[in-house]
């Protein structure tokens, strides 16, 4: 029997010792004694980092994180530096304080393009991204607070004959 029929086989003997509650949801009543496993595993380099690539508007942030200090560093500086704004700052911690992880990881990244806004939101992104790598489980919690969700929102182009995007040039009538 070859390894696909095998699992499949598995997952028909496990089906048929489950209980069931009457919504169709396998009942967890604390028989099997195991905890839930998240439907992703881990995804850590050799280093002991998670990484994510993290996007919005014309930023695009590299995002390495483990556990340590709650150091941020971007771009070889320290994130009170590189983004002097307390609001962006804000911004960058936010996935943290969603899962309830400040100050329990480290963040190096790199960051290209835009703004600083667009580079924070690109950070976040990063971050989330990352930390749901990092810790599986953690992913609900993220994905409900919307930090998964890459911004999809870019500066649109100029066409010819326009003044800018959309925009005319001046109308001259003599």
């Amino acid at each position: 029997m070859s390894d696909h029929r095998q699992s499949l086989a598995d997952l028909g003997n496990i089906a048929d010792g489950a209980e069931f509650t009457a919504n169709g949801a396998p009942n967890d009543n604390g028989v099997s004694g195991n905890p839930p496993t998240p439907l992703r595993e881990q995804e850590i380099d050799a280093y002991g980092r998670a990484y994510a690539t993290g996007k919005r508007k014309n930023a695009i942030a590299r995002v390495w994180l483990k556990p340590g200090s709650g150091k941020i560093v971007v771009n070889g500086r320290d994130q009170t530096v590189y983004f002097a704004r307390p609001t962006l700052r804000l911004v960058i911690n936010q996935p943290f304080d969603i899962a309830e992880r400040r100050d329990q990881y480290d963040v190096m990244c790199t960051v290209v393009g835009g703004g600083l806004s667009g580079q924070a939101g690109a950070v976040k992104h990063g971050i989330a991204q990352a930390l749901t790598r990092y810790e599986p489980s953690l992913r609900t919690v993220v994905k409900q607070a919307g930090f998964l969700t890459r911004d999809p929102r870019v500066v649109e182009r100029k066409k010819y004959g326009k003044a800018g995007a959309r925009r005319s040039f001046q109308f001259s009538k003599r």
